[in-house]
């Protein structure tokens, strides 16, 4: 029996559609009961037959601090998928998400020591990897995460979760840890998600970041973690990357694949600086949610390059292009807005 957390989030539903398509047995974990009908539209971008694949899935009601409902969950569990997170690079959010990006994943680790889950796969983020001061040096799963950075929230909680992965590694439960880069896939067009990025592309951005990050789509993240828990590849982490793009040439891309036209001005360290300092007052002032921390606007300018080579080796699999998998969400994207 497998068991996924996150089972309502972008990856979490693609991953349990690869799961039951596959014909295995599934358990999810969700929070509340309208997230679900999200994994149903995810199910229906790719079969008439959703509904029965759906219906396969054991569905359970946890979260990841309730300990007790949780140990339900893992009843008759091997193996254990763990893609539940909090995403949010607002400052103030640092305990919410230190509860459940640690604290939750402490307890998911401690629940597979003590029911001897044969396998564990923890979905990170090249956030929880570290930096390179050298914008043409490759970053790898080598590279030294410095506490002393000026690391976002949501990355020192991210690289605070993997650390209790390697401990429940030396209680004696076998893992592998994926670093994936910005995730494309549908479904998800607000929130923290990529889809996000569509929506905003598609209704006119103004500026442009001048950094670059690594990229890959959800069907070949959940086609590498059901691979890589097939395998015998254990205490692992892997960069889970396609292609490196600067912000710029995603941001055109996409809007070419939209049909609408993308931002002509790029935000300088002047414009970035002065928005953050804006933001943090309005939200002083106001009350309003952060959109743009100071770590988020030192991200969007800053040049990062990712070495995928080592889950490629692994694996000996190709990635799917980013230009395929732009068109591809584009077309789910259209195809949801029209709907609406």
């Amino acid at each position: 029996m497998i068991l996924v957390t996150g089972g309502t989030g972008l990856v979490g539903s693609h991953l349990l559609y690869k799961l039951v398509s596959e014909n295995e047995q599934v358990k999810a974990i969700y929070r509340r009961t309208q997230t679900l009908d999200r994994v149903k539209h995810v199910f229906s971008y790719y079969t008439e037959n959703y509904q029965s694949l759906y219906e396969k899935i054991e569905w359970i009601e946890a979260d990841l601090n309730d300990v007790p409902d949780l140990e339900l969950a893992f009843k008759d569990v091997n193996l254990v998928y763990h893609c539940a997170a909090f995403v949010s690079f607002e400052p103030d959010k640092y305990y919410l998400l230190r509860t459940v990006n640690i604290e939750g994943t402490a307890n998911i680790v401690n629940l597979c020591i003590s029911n001897k889950v044969k396998k564990l796969c923890y979905v990170s983020s090249i956030a929880a990897i570290g930096h390179e001061p050298n914008p043409n040096q490759f970053i790898t799963e080598q590279t030294d995460w410095n506490p002393e950075d000026d690391n976002s929230v949501y990355a020192i909680t991210k690289y605070g979760a993997e650390m209790e992965v390697w401990r429940g590694t030396q209680e004696g439960v076998p893992a592998v840890i994926i670093n994936p880069g910005i995730i494309l896939g549908p479904g998800y067009w607000k929130g923290g998600s990529s889809g996000n990025l569509f929506r905003l592309i598609h209704k006119g951005l103004n500026y442009y970041g001048s950094g670059s990050s690594g990229y890959i789509d959800v069907w070949d993240v959940c086609d590498i973690m059901y691979q890589l828990m097939k395998s015998d590849l254990v205490n692992e982490r892997y960069i889970l990357i396609s292609e490196n793009l600067s912000f710029n040439d995603f941001q055109t891309k996409v809007a070419k694949t939209l049909n609408v036209k993308p931002a002509k001005k790029v935000a300088t360290p002047f414009v970035l600086e002065l928005g953050w300092r804006l933001d943090w007052l309005t939200s002083k002032l106001l009350g309003k949610r952060r959109k743009l921390s100071k770590q988020l606007a030192k991200s969007v300018r800053t040049q990062s390059v990712y070495n995928n080579s080592k889950i490629k080796n692994a694996l000996q699999m190709e990635f799917n292009s980013i230009d395929n998998s732009i068109d591809k969400v584009a077309k789910f994207y259209l195809k949801d807005t029209k709907s609406i």
